[in-house]
């Protein structure tokens, strides 16, 4: 089937070539038909489209630079890392990352260098734990918890997979400290939740700056993890399952 598309494809970029006007709105409808087939075609036993090549991640930044995952630490030298699932300090044990990277789609990068900005003039910046996670990590990590809550079925993926969710706190610039929040990253209990309350007046008052920053600028809460931000739009993105390696000799396109 994949063969006879091509085939079909090809013979009707001739047959444009010969009177665009014509046959214009057949070759939409045709790379339409073409496109939703391979995508089909790659299917994971879940039912989900998930990027796992670069070639076609290539492909699709080359059609939209919006899909472009960003190394924040190129984009935004002077934000904080912590990258806790390239060490053993999580909630596996174990490190999960090779190395300690943090990507996500360029209009996400963007957003986080404007919260840095703002958060700078008040001494303070921006902590990232996680940000794009490959979808076989997230699958890794539901087989160890199994609690939708807490780790995404591999039935849906994530937001992380799609470079559009990233895990942060605050610092305190001077010292280097972090703010007070309610719990410890990847803590699963319900003071972890927004809806918790029963917390130091610090601790609240923390993570309110956190959340009322981030959602002025394009972010959505997820309810369970006060550290958990997902971006407005992530719908438009791909699940993705490149490694950081593979995505470490990307050229960044846009400052």
């Amino acid at each position: 089937m994949v063969i006879l598309c091509t085939q079909l494809y090809i013979f009707m970029r001739k047959l444009t070539e010969m009177n665009g006007t014509i046959y214009k709105n057949v070759l939409f409808f045709l790379l339409l038909f073409i496109t939703s087939y391979a995508q089909q075609d790659k299917l994971n036993k879940y039912g989900l489209y998930v990027v796992d090549d670069t070639g076609t991640y290539f492909s699709l930044v080359e059609k939209d630079s919006s899909k472009l995952l960003i190394d924040i630490s190129e984009y935004i030298p002077d934000f904080v890392l912590d990258i806790r699932y390239a060490t053993s300090n999580n909630f596996v044990g174990e490190a999960v990352y090779n190395i300690p990277k943090a990507y996500t789609r360029l209009p996400v990068a963007k957003a986080l260098k404007k919260i840095q900005n703002e958060l700078k003039k008040k001494n303070l910046g921006l902590k990232i734990y996680d940000a794009y996670r490959p979808y076989s990590v997230t699958v890794r990590f539901y087989e160890k918890v199994q609690n939708p809550d807490y780790a995404a079925s591999p039935e849906k993926g994530s937001r992380h997979n799609r470079g559009c969710a990233v895990d942060l706190t605050i610092v305190d610039l001077k010292t280097g400290h972090e703010l007070v929040m309610p719990t410890g990253y990847d803590d699963f209990t319900e003071k972890a939740g927004h809806n918790y309350n029963d917390l130091s007046e610090e601790a609240r008052r923390n993570r309110a700056l956190l959340k009322e920053i981030m959602m002025e600028n394009g972010f959505d809460i997820y309810p369970a993890e006060w550290w958990h931000y997902d971006f407005k739009g992530w719908q438009n993105y791909e699940l993705m399952d490149i490694t950081f390696e593979e995505l470490s000799g990307v050229e960044l396109f846009e400052k």
